[in-house]
This record gives structure tokens, C-alpha cells and sequence, in this order.
């Protein structure tokens, strides 16, 4: 199973702070481990929200709303995608993550195809295949 880990932003990240070498360093590690043990499928830092927008859907009206957005503890400062047995190991995976003071991290399942039942017909699964190899194609 797929797990997406969302790690928050804070009033540090929101203002840009990069984190010191100690904690680059404690992550970088803990990221080794991952990728060792063939859990980590991607993972990033986000720049903040000063520097993103939303585009918010109403019917065919687009509205483009620029950064920085105010509640921060809705933010996303990062976030991991994992492959996992169950959601069990991603929590034990994430447990041993260098974060503290409070940090609360989101786990979430990701969708297979499976899990869409009829409705994902043999067409839209070909489909699905077909552009999830082109992606992971443009990714080597």
C-alpha cells in the first residue's frame, strides 16, 4: 500500500527558515533508512505559501488566489509518499522521524485502482497504466 505523510508547516516554515544542519542532517538519515529498506517512493520540502497560489473552481469561473495563505496549521511544509505493508508499518516508520516540539504528522492511504471497484472499467485501468508508466518513464 501507498501512504502519502504530510508533514505540517509552522510559523518558522511559513517565514521561510530553513532548518539548521543538525536537523538536515537527522533527516537526511532518517530518509537514508527509507530508501534503504525500499519504503521511500518520493519525498520534498515545500516552499511557503507566499510563494504558491489556489485556484478556486466555481462552474467555468477560475479564480487564481495568491499566497501567503493565514492559517498555517493547514499548511503543508512537506511530505513523504511511502510504500508499506499496512498502515501499521507507516506508523512505525514515522515514529522514528526526527521531528519534536509538538510536531503532529498526517498519514494517508493513498487510492489504487482497486479501490475505485466497477467504476474503474478495463479502459480507465489500461489508461491509468498506461500514463503511470509514462510518468515514472519521464521520472528515470
Amino acid at each position: 500500500m501507498r501512504v502519502m505523510v504530510l508533514v505540517p508547516a509552522d510559523e518558522n516554515s511559513e517565514k521561510g527558515e530553513m532548518p539548521d544542519e543538525k536537523l538536515l542532517t537527522e533527516m537526511g538519515n532518517f530518509n537514508e533508512e527509507l530508501v534503504k529498506a525500499g519504503v521511500m517512493l518520493a519525498g520534498e520540502g515545500l516552499h511557503p505559501s507566499s510563494k504558491a497560489a489556489r485556484v478556486r473552481f466555481d462552474g467555468d469561473k477560475r479564480t487564481v488566489i495568491d499566497g501567503p495563505f493565514t492559517e498555517s496549521k493547514e499548511l503543508i511544509a512537506g511530505y513523504w509518499l511511502w510504500q508499506v505493508r499496512d498502515m501499521d508499518e507507516a506508523i512505525e516508520w514515522i515514529k522514528r522521524a526526527p521531528f519534536a516540539g509538538g510536531t503532529e504528522i498526517e498519514l494517508r492511504p493513498v487510492f489504487e485502482m482497486e479501490d475505485f471497484g466497477d467504476a474503474m472499467t478495463p479502459e480507465l485501468r489500461e489508461q491509468e497504466q498506461r500514463l503511470r508508466e509514462q510518468t515514472e518513464g519521464q521520472q528515470s
